[in-house]
């Protein structure tokens, strides 16, 4: 549930203190809660940890941790104590969570009626998508999109060559980087930068890494199409400084999930974009080589003729991918 909606429920615990009222009231009274932040915390509630509700929603903890304290900053009052162990509610926390679960039992009656009304909605729709979002991205958009519109029937193309709509008949295309046809319309999705990474116990063993020219004494992994030589372009995050560095992999491959693979298991140091596997670096087990530099960022964008009628699947499903691809991915590195 990503669209944040008015929830009424909450008008008589929010009108009930001034601070609040003054904080989530316009002027003509209307309740302007943002259902996100309740649906979050009803589940850290539900769950009894941030950590816990984490894992329900599918978001990392930082994520729901910075919501919840928006959420009672908004407020103005304080909902939950915490301990190292344990998170109690405060006597108006317990009444904001009952408004809480009201308010998400509201919203997935709204959303139960208006798909009711879509469920019509039928057709074929042609995808591609290169190897490294077919699994972190395309597959959750369409299994969430065929939730809300059962009757629409997907054809996915996953292949790392540039694709041609109307000779590979295609409807929408997933791409990294600029367009080279001024026809095409993009829609980007996601800005992210790749990032050099290594398992901590790899970077153990391999000492201070401080400046690019020092990876060049370790065993590195790279992304290639069949070339002898890689390179990385490095940029300092104080935006001067710049570097690219020149060098042979140990192991190459055009593929990142089977170089993420070769990350975990300890194989070397190598760049990873953030959709291929985002649990490895989020739960620890892949680290970030030198933070301060930094790779170039990409575009990931949604691609499409813009000199041709879009069916109404393809429409919605364009929209919907803009709506949730920051949902699925909200910490990406840029």
């Amino acid at each position: 549930m990503s669209r944040g909606r008015s929830c009424s429920g909450l008008a008589s615990i929010l009108a009930a203190s001034p601070t609040i009222g003054a904080q989530w009231f316009s002027k003509d009274g209307t309740a302007m809660a943002n259902l996100n932040s309740l649906v979050i915390f009803a589940k850290v509630v539900e769950s009894g940890s941030l950590s816990g509700a984490a894992r329900r929603l599918g978001m990392p903890v930082s994520t729901v941790s910075r919501h919840i304290a928006e959420f009672e900053q908004a407020l103005g009052v304080r909902l939950l104590e915490r301990s190292t162990r344990s998170l109690t509610l405060t006597d108006l926390g317990k009444e904001v969570y009952e408004q809480a679960v009201r308010g998400v039992e509201l919203g997935e009656a709204i959303d139960s009626v208006a798909s009711s009304h879509l469920s019509d909605v039928s057709g074929l729709l042609r995808l591609s998508a290169p190897p490294s979002v077919s699994d972190t991205l395309l597959t959750p958009l369409v299994l969430e999109f065929q939730k809300r519109y059962p009757n629409v029937r997907f054809q996915i193309l996953v292949t790392e060559r540039y694709v041609e709509h109307i000779a590979d008949g295609v409807d929408l295309v997933f791409r990294v980087g600029a367009l080279r046809d001024s026809s095409l319309v993009a829609r980007r999705l996601l800005a992210y930068r790749h990032r050099i990474v290594a398992t901590p116990a790899c970077l153990k063993r391999c000492g201070a890494i401080r400046k690019p020219q020092d990876l060049l004494e370790h065993r590195l992994l790279a992304f290639s199409h069949w070339k002898a030589d890689c390179s990385w372009c490095f940029v300092h995050e104080n935006g001067g400084e710049k570097q690219t560095l020149t060098f042979q992999p140990l192991f190459a491959m055009n593929d990142f999930a089977g170089l993420a693979s070769m990350l975990l298991a300890g194989a070397g140091i190598g760049e990873l974009p953030p959709v291929v596997r985002p649990d490895l670096v989020r739960e620890g087990k892949l680290v970030e080589v030198m933070p301060q530099w930094r790779l170039p960022t990409y575009d990931l964008s949604l691609v499409y003729l813009g000199n041709r009628h879009i069916s109404k699947p393809c429409r919605l499903f364009k929209e919907f991918a803009i709506e949730m691809a920051p949902v699925l991915f909200p910490d990406f590195p840029q």
